[in-house]
């Protein structure tokens, strides 16, 4: 609905326009001509609505550099924690993660899965500078609850780079409100969207389960759980 009002005021300021410039040369404009106003609406949402949802996907478009990288799907990579652990002195072992994204040509959002939690993106962005591009957004993960004793809910942000026309890598840091961080590197992807991260395990063909038991490797407050 909001992008129609905005078609809609678009078309009427362009009509207006046009009428205004028309009378001030001189001309007189055809009041039969608004009966095309509901038309030329309709094709222009139609359009936008084509070009925001799939259009812009093409080959072709993805070309051009105003055009958003696509990065639809599920992407599979490791997760590297910089924490230590101040009982043991140990840094915990690199786990496996998935990101799923989901975008259109102006919206984006991400959700992550590893083994223990899941965390999903309140604010994300695609940017680009001098051909580089960006996927940074903001989190809120959530433990599964039988991890909740070692770790709480928290708040992060995320920047990965985009490589690759179409996109093959991302990577890059993750800092949260645990004063925790680390690397994350992605660079297998499937399409769909995966909803957990035993579907995720199984889009990728992997036999592993998620069940581990509670007492094996818990995730400790401010570790690379995200």
């Amino acid at each position: 609905m909001k992008g129609r009002l905005q078609v809609q005021a678009v078309v009427f300021v362009t009509v207006l326009v046009f009428a205004v410039g028309m009378l001030a040369t001189g001309d007189n404009p055809n009041p039969a001509w608004l009966k095309f106003y509901s038309y030329a609406v309709t094709a222009a949402v139609a359009l936008v609505t084509a070009w925001d949802r799939w259009l812009w996907r093409l080959a072709i478009s993805q070309k051009f550099a105003a055009v958003p990288r696509n990065l639809n799907g599920t992407w599979k990579g490791v997760l590297t924690t910089f924490w230590v652990d101040p009982e043991t002195g140990v840094v915990p072992a690199p786990k496996p993660a998935f990101l799923v994204v989901r975008e259109t040509a102006t919206t984006v959002s991400v959700t992550m899965f590893t083994d223990q939690m899941r965390s999903v993106s309140s604010l994300a962005s695609l940017s680009g500078v001098d051909g580089q591009r960006s996927l940074d957004y903001m989190y809120l993960s959530r433990p599964d609850s039988r991890y909740e004793k070692h770790s709480r809910i928290h708040h992060g942000s995320t920047s990965l780079d985009v490589t690759g026309i179409p996109p093959d890598r991302l990577c890059g840091r993750y800092w949260t409100n645990r004063d925790s961080r680390g690397e994350l590197d992605f660079t297998e992807r499937r399409c769909g969207s995966a909803d957990t991260y035993d579907t995720a395990l199984r889009m990728f063909g992997d036999a592993s389960s998620s069940q581990d038991p509670v007492g094996d490797a818990p995730e400790t407050e401010g570790d690379g759980g995200r």
